[in-house]
């Protein structure tokens, strides 16, 4: 009788990562989803893909324990040299697992995070990638919406980040985070935009429209300015929700956020 060998789903990413890279997706995590970690009675969150040093890993399990001190994290590598660099960095709470989309870990994740993972696969790729991965998920159940996937991008040092949120049911928001000191109009975040939504900010897509929209915004609040770009920020936003389904409010719009719902910047067809 032959065993099974177990065969990651995926390709290798280039591996790319830094110390505090993904802050800003963590944070808005713990804020936006804590209180479902803190109500699982086994919350397990996934760092899935985080390269070719384990630090992201160990990032997130520091910033999901200040708000739900039960969490564990493991950390899903397909390439298997990586996985046996982040071993000595185990801990309570912290393990790593060589594998892919498939998630090899015997319960339903109650968080997956993919940071950057997708950005080397085609675009008609990441409907079946989302698909598996919210199909992983704790589901719903009560009054808990279920897990979260979220799958998004941000660049080298984690200055700006877009990234997509999704429960069981499949894409719930988007989210643009950035720091306020780098940005020179909203529009710079397009070249964070997920794989999903990258090659459609073009004339016609709901993407490009919106940042169209927040750009206008953004320049009818220069006067704002000069109380600072926190100021300009949280003005052009409460301008963005009078046309926009903006969802969260000015102490996540504080911190360089602003999420709106997934349909209104979905692509078409």
């Amino acid at each position: 009788m032959t065993s099974r060998v177990h065969r990651p789903v995926g390709t290798v990413t280039r591996g790319t990562t830094n110390p505090n890279r993904l802050r800003r997706m963590d944070r808005w995590i713990a804020a936006t989803h804590g209180a479902e970690l803190r109500r699982a009675a086994d919350p397990v969150a996934v760092d899935l893909g985080y390269g070719a040093a384990p630090w992201t890993a160990v990032e997130l399990l520091s910033r999901l324990r200040t708000v739900a001190p039960r969490t564990r994290v493991v950390g899903v590598e397909i390439d298997p040299a990586r996985v046996a660099a982040a071993r000595p960095y185990e801990r309570e709470g912290l393990v790593f697992r060589h594998g892919g989309f498939e998630i090899p870990v015997p319960q339903r994740p109650h968080l997956v995070r993919a940071a950057n993972v997708l950005r080397q696969y085609d675009e008609d790729q990441v409907a079946e990638v989302w698909q598996r991965l919210c199909a992983r998920l704790a589901p719903a159940s009560g009054g808990s919406r279920g897990g979260l996937l979220v799958e998004g991008t941000c660049d080298e040092i984690g200055r700006r980040h877009v990234w997509v949120a999704l429960g069981p049911e499949g894409p719930r928001t988007v989210t643009f985070a950035t720091r306020l000191g780098s940005l020179d109009r909203p529009s710079d975040l397009a070249e964070r935009l997920p794989k999903a939504l990258i090659h459609r900010n073009v004339p016609g897509e709901p993407i490009h429209t919106f940042l169209h929209d927040f750009d206008r915004a953004w320049a009818a609040a220069a006067p704002y300015a000069s109380y600072g770009a926190r100021q300009r920020w949280i003005r052009t936003v409460r301008t963005l929700t009078t046309t926009w389904p903006v969802t969260d409010g000015p102490t996540r719009w504080r911190q360089g956020e602003v999420t709106v719902e997934w349909g209104a910047v979905a692509p078409r067809g």
